[in-house]
């Protein structure tokens, strides 16, 4: 029986289909738009209940209601050429079965049952990741990993992804052993650059962040858009810890905007940038308005809370509060018939920092600082790594500045400036805090470590 790249059966016969799975799950793996080459291989083989099950997880990953309608295709494909003896290909179509149905937790169920029975299937492997990454069960992330890393610790990609586990995890040391490691065994592994980055980030070592992902950012020309602006997103953060604001503005205009406009991690990519510049004084122009109108086709989208609350955020800053109102309207009425699995997290999470974004568009700051903070706790239950949810923790700190809420911005301030004591956007607010609170000499030196790192620029 043919086998791909890692040893996993392809359970075809045709040598092309065999070549264009292999190829997939390497291209996957690698952040590589080739992967999207799977497609026209399932088209070009009907027979082949692999290539079409996976086809159809890939559509799967394009974030969007459209991508159920658009996978059935070859769901049914693959229904109808799995044989009974093809059990790699029938353990994928379940779980493409079970993703089309919403059914999560079979899921990820499903993709560690490919793990255990294929142990050198990557592919499963960073399925299993990205459900237990969107419901924020970072040490299921590690336990599969760890799985992965007893069976394929040759593969540079294996390493990359026990890296970011660990620093979900907050195992900050593994983490940057294991993608040090990653990198020894392959320069260029992106997802093992991404998971430094955000190593470097947490420890406040932003002059060394900034320069390993300058030196990186020559290999990623030929990632796909995620992992592309992704990176790049990273490094604009570096760059804004600093002051560097017309560098962060370059770098969205360059490289986080506008590769694949339609596309969810592009959009938020883009959100989420944009808003930090404008929380730390920055005056974005006509971007929000630039980046809103893709956002509009968002108002009825509810596959994932993370993305969803992201795409209203946008909406609204982009001045389409009614939109923005709407999205919010489709989340309440989703939440009211999710399933229990996630039934929690919808009501108690997503729609209380929904209203809480809304209200901070609208410059309600105290009902935004209110309904903000009471999620912040349990934030880490909706997905997105620590990087991409402060997002939501800066939106609820600035509420509280313009509340004029001092104690507790003082509070919240101080404990930021602890991981990155010279950090530009922190020491201008605690500025404004010290004199508001009648302490005009820490004002002032909160004043002289942004003049200090400025004049280093």
């Amino acid at each position: 029986m043919s086998q791909d790249y890692f040893g996993n059966p392809t359970e075809t016969h045709r040598e092309d289909t065999q070549r264009a799975i292999s190829d997939f799950v390497a291209d996957f793996l690698a952040y590589r738009p080739a992967a999207e080459r799977i497609l026209k291989a399932a088209d070009d083989d009907a027979q082949s209940g692999l290539a079409n099950a996976l086809a159809g997880i890939l559509l799967m990953f394009i974030e969007s209601p459209e991508g159920p309608k658009l996978a059935a295709r070859y769901q049914l494909r693959a229904a109808q050429a799995t044989e009974r003896d093809q059990r790699r290909s029938s353990l994928y179509l379940q779980l493409l079965d079970a993703w089309i149905l919403d059914d999560l937790e079979q899921v990820a169920t499903l993709s560690e049952t490919l793990l255990d029975e294929f142990p050198r299937d990557l592919f499963a492997l960073k399925i299993n990741q990205y459900f237990h990454f969107n419901r924020g069960d970072w040490p299921a992330m590690l336990r599969v990993a760890l799985k992965g890393v007893a069976h394929a610790a040759d593969i540079s990609h294996t390493h990359a992804m026990l890296a970011f586990a660990y620093e979900q995890c907050h195992l900050l040391e593994q983490a940057e052993n294991a993608a040090r490691h990653s990198l020894s065994l392959q320069a260029d592994e992106p997802w093992a650059q991404h998971a430094v980055a955000h190593v470097l980030l947490t420890t406040g070592r932003i002059n060394e962040g900034t320069a390993f992902l300058q030196q990186a950012s020559a290999g990623w020309e030929g990632l796909n858009s995620f992992m592309y602006t992704h990176n790049w997103w990273h490094l604009a953060l570096f760059h804004l810890a600093r002051g560097r604001d017309q560098t962060v503005l370059d770098i969205y205009d360059r490289h986080v905007w506008g590769i694949i406009p339609e596309y969810s991690q592009d959009q938020i990519g883009a959100v989420s940038l944009l808003a930090r510049l404008e929380l730390a004084g920055v005056d974005v122009g006509p971007r929000w308005q630039a980046l809103g109108k893709y956002l509009l086709v968002r108002v009825d989208d509810t596959v994932q809370s993370f993305l969803s609350l992201q795409y209203l955020y946008g909406l609204a800053r982009a001045g389409h509060l009614a939109e923005a109102e709407q999205l919010l309207d489709a989340l309440t009425r989703h939440a009211a018939q999710v399933p229990e699995f996630t039934r929690g997290v919808w009501n108690e999470i997503t729609l209380p920092v929904a209203q809480g974004l809304l209200a901070h568009a609208r410059n309600d700051y105290a009902s935004a600082a209110r309904l903000l903070g009471s999620a912040l706790p349990r934030l880490n239950e909706i997905g997105g790594s620590h990087a991409q949810r402060d997002l939501f923790a800066l939106i609820e700190l600035d509420a509280r500045l313009r509340s004029g809420d001092w104690l507790a911005v003082q509070q919240i301030l101080e404990l930021r400036r602890r991981h990155d004591p010279m950090d530009v956007p922190t020491n201008r607010s605690l500025a404004e805090v010290y004199q508001q609170l009648g302490l005009p000499d820490e004002a002032r030196r909160a004043e002289e470590r942004v003049a200090e790192v400025l004049a280093r620029r």
